[in-house]
């Protein structure tokens, strides 16, 4: 019976002792600093990397994965065990060339029909929801298509939005013009965005002032969910109180059966900045 093993890149934001617990393979994007250039994760952690960007003049850049970097993990998964069989799955491609480097990865391959590369359409623990839900079926001993069918419907539960504390890093990468920003800024105006169902970041709601935003996220979700019983996963860039507030105003409305926190990476905390929280709602078991 072939084995089957998960890959992702280090957007899914999944905290590397739960990647060990379930065998989960990470290539990591890369976060550059001027000439100095960091691995996702690897090379540079969470909290190391928001106290740089506090310290930074000028905004880091990030980069994609090279196909040889997915190439080294698919040779080295096949190596140990030639039956594996291998889905790998990434941040959406309406945001990175992540997944096209991995599309151009396989077709290296002489072979190539036990490799799957997926296209998350989504971002950060949008990601991960789906690869943890994978990965523990691959160690039940299920099959790749049983694997690969969590899929769609994983993707289509989770309920996600993200509050931007500032404009001011989403102007620096290019999301917004200064102007918008500007203005914004001045007014503590909070962006709420989400992802379509092509993986596009939009503007779900401009709200003014940071307790309104939370609010308006839970009218959200009540619209999204109607009721249901939820579990939640809220990631945040430095900031674990905004992230429990979140937490307690969405318990005040619904049965929420778990609640888990993680920090955003350095490669999507470039994009979005400190203050910064992402809150996946999914209807509870």
């Amino acid at each position: 019976m072939s084995k089957v093993r998960i890959v992702t890149d280090s957007t899914a934001d999944i905290p590397a002792e739960t990647r060990e617990r379930l065998g989960i393979e990470m290539v990591p994007l890369k976060v550059h600093f001027g000439e100095e250039a960091y691995r996702d994760y690897l090379d540079i952690k969470p909290e190391e990397f928001y106290g740089k960007l506090k310290q930074a003049k000028e905004l880091p850049t990030t980069s994609q994965p090279s196909p040889v970097d997915f190439l080294n993990v698919y040779k080295r998964l096949l190596e140990e065990d030639p039956d594996t069989e291998i889905i790998s799955v990434h941040l959406s491609s309406s945001l990175s060339g992540t997944y096209q480097s991995a599309v151009l990865a396989k077709s290296l391959l002489e072979d190539q029909t036990n490799i799957t590369i997926v296209d998350s359409k989504t971002a950060s623990y949008g990601i991960g929801i789906i690869v943890e839900e994978m990965a523990k079926a691959a160690l039940e001993g299920k099959s790749k298509d049983e694997c690969l069918a969590i899929y769609e419907p994983m993707r289509q539960d989770p309920r996600l939005y993200f509050l931007v504390d500032t404009l001011e890093y989403l102007q620096k990468g290019g999301r917004i013009g200064r102007a918008s920003a500007l203005v914004g800024s001045l007014l503590h105006i909070k962006p709420i965005l989400s992802l379509d169902d092509s993986g596009t970041i939009y503007s779900v709601d401009k709200v003014r002032g940071q307790r309104k935003a939370l609010a308006r996220i839970v009218e959200l979700f009540e619209q999204d969910l109607q009721g249901k019983a939820i579990a939640l996963t809220i990631v945040h860039a430095e900031a674990l109180e905004t992230a429990q507030l979140a937490a307690e105003l969405i318990k005040e409305r619904f049965e929420v059966k778990n609640v888990r926190y993680a920090m955003l990476g350095p490669v999507i905390g470039t994009h979005v900045g400190p203050g910064t929280i992402g809150i996946f709602a999914v209807p509870a078991p």
